[in-house]
């Protein structure tokens, strides 16, 4: 049976009989930080850093979360080994030629796990560091003050807490009529890469499937993408996926927009599917394996949370407010399981303005730009406002773009399929929002978001020097064009 102790260490049972537990009154912690992840961790170390006792529960041996354990991490690394392998192919443009290479899959997983084991392991020291208490296993409510934690060495604790933090993060949707198969992965069995398939169907056509697919395009894998919607990341302005739309056609077996999977059997050697287009005949293709990335779901279950006044959504999030605080005056909640965005970085964040609201700050969570990056090849990055979203709101902007083809860094790298664009308001000249495509735009965007969130003007950035020969002055390029003149782009003037 289950032992339920207070400590550490295993309480001793008082009356002698072998198979009685003993429960003594249980300790308190004044901030308990339920999941380890991005921002239950961030959340932990900054409440431990302005002096609060923590106590930091997670099902995983050391903090890391689904970010760093199956799903930013190790997923960015293996996105690496891919762009080196079409690199070293795109060499030959400028006069190099590699033999063909030889992928030892062993050795790539190994490197990708080293890279885990690193920074999980460097987070468990920074919480010892910190004095943070850290207890492997699952926290259930028993009330809004107690929590009962299933530990993982088989022992019970309760735990009663002044604060409470719950970033317990999220999980790959599965889809029903798809059968229970080794053959059928989602975006964390993808990344064991227990294999290379000789054929492989995406199923969505969102940032994961199309990062995932890209990986396993270039390991070998015939990969083709299957979409409902008539085109590919949907949240994203046209403009900027039409430039990864068109290299993918050529690093994707195929791509199938309007159409969905109707039904699937298993076979012996592989899946056989049943594609249903919008317009037209089902057909039947069978393919080795089947990756399902069609969103993520709230990571809720087991929490106990039915035993407190937390409220959710009709899609199962958590509802809180600009503090991050639930209907529970002394719980907050952050990352995944609040909602969209379900992005790393937006989870920190919302665990310092948590904790700050904890320490009696008047905190509160209400960014102007949260950036979001897909880290395909081209990869694509923007924050603030956007296109789309303008015109769905009938706000005007001034729209320039920027086309990397103009960029004398761009063409030193052979990568001239890229465009930055900035959204500015016509009247102030504001910048309210910025989007990049190309050859690591994601290590660009950081300038945008700060221009948006500190309400800079374009002339801000026009008159910022930026470094020659780099991909940022497409930023700064992109803001002399909104003043009317850029230096290697003509702009004509308006009668």
């Amino acid at each position: 049976m289950r032992k339920f102790v207070t400590n550490h260490e295993e309480n001793q049972n008082p009356s002698g009989k072998e198979g009685e537990s003993f429960v003594t009154q249980s300790p308190e912690t004044q901030l308990l930080v339920i999941g380890a992840g991005p921002g239950g961790y961030a959340a932990a170390f900054y409440a431990a850093d302005h002096g609060l006792e923590v106590t930091l529960v997670d099902k995983e041996p050391t903090p890391g979360g689904v970010c760093l354990f199956k799903g930013c991490i190790p997923s960015k690394a293996l996105l690496h080994a891919a762009k080196a392998l079409s690199d070293a192919r795109a060499a030959k443009n400028f006069g190099i030629e590699f033999g063909q290479p030889k992928i030892d899959l062993e050795k790539m997983r190994q490197w990708k796990e080293g890279i885990i084991t690193k920074l999980t392991g460097g987070l468990g020291a920074l919480c010892k560091q910190r004095k943070i208490k850290y207890l492997q296993g699952q926290a259930s409510f028993l009330d809004a003050q107690r929590v009962r934690v299933h530990r993982q060495d088989t022992t019970e604790q309760t735990l009663s807490f002044q604060h409470a933090v719950l970033a317990t993060g999220s999980t790959p949707i599965r889809l029903p009529h798809l059968p229970d198969s080794c053959r059928v992965l989602d975006s964390t069995s993808a990344l064991k890469m227990d294999d290379i398939p000789e054929s492989l169907l995406v199923i969505g056509g969102g940032y994961i499937g199309l990062e995932l697919g890209s990986v396993y395009a270039a390991l070998g894998s015939q990969v083709t993408v299957v979409e409902m919607t008539d085109r590919l990341l949907t949240g994203i302005d046209p403009d900027l996926t039409a430039l990864l739309t068109k290299r993918l056609n050529v690093v994707f077996h195929k791509i199938l927009l309007n159409t969905k999977v109707a039904r699937a059997q298993e076979l012996s050697d592989g899946i056989k599917v049943s594609l249903q287009p919008n317009a037209g005949q089902m057909t039947e293709q069978s393919y080795t394996k089947i990756l399902v990335c069609v969103g993520r779901r709230p990571e809720t279950t087991g929490l106990g949370i039915e035993k407190t006044r937390i409220e959710l959504t009709q899609r199962g999030f958590i509802k809180v407010d600009g503090q991050r605080r639930t209907a529970e005056p002394a719980i907050f909640a952050i990352g995944d399981i609040t909602g969209e965005p379900m992005l790393a970085h937006k989870a920190s964040h919302e665990g310092h303005v948590a904790v700050e609201a904890i320490l009696g700050k008047k905190s509160i969570f209400e960014p102007k730009a949260i950036p979001a990056i897909v880290f395909t090849d081209p990869e694509i990055a923007c924050c603030g406002l956007t296109e789309t979203q303008a015109a769905k709101d009938n706000r005007p902007v001034e729209v320039v773009k920027f086309p990397w083809a103009a960029s004398g860094r761009a063409l030193t790298l052979d990568r001239i399929d890229g465009m930055t664009k900035l959204l500015v308001d016509p009247q102030t000249k504001r910048v309210l929002g910025a989007g990049l495509v190309g050859a690591g735009a994601g290590e660009l965007i950081s300038e945008a978001v700060l221009a948006v969130e500190m309400g800079a003007m374009a002339e801000d950035i026009q008159w910022s020097i930026h470094p020659h020969p780099t991909l940022s002055e497409t930023i700064m390029e992109a803001a002399q064009a909104i003043g009317g003149q850029s230096t290697h782009l003509y702009k004509p003037k308006r009668n």
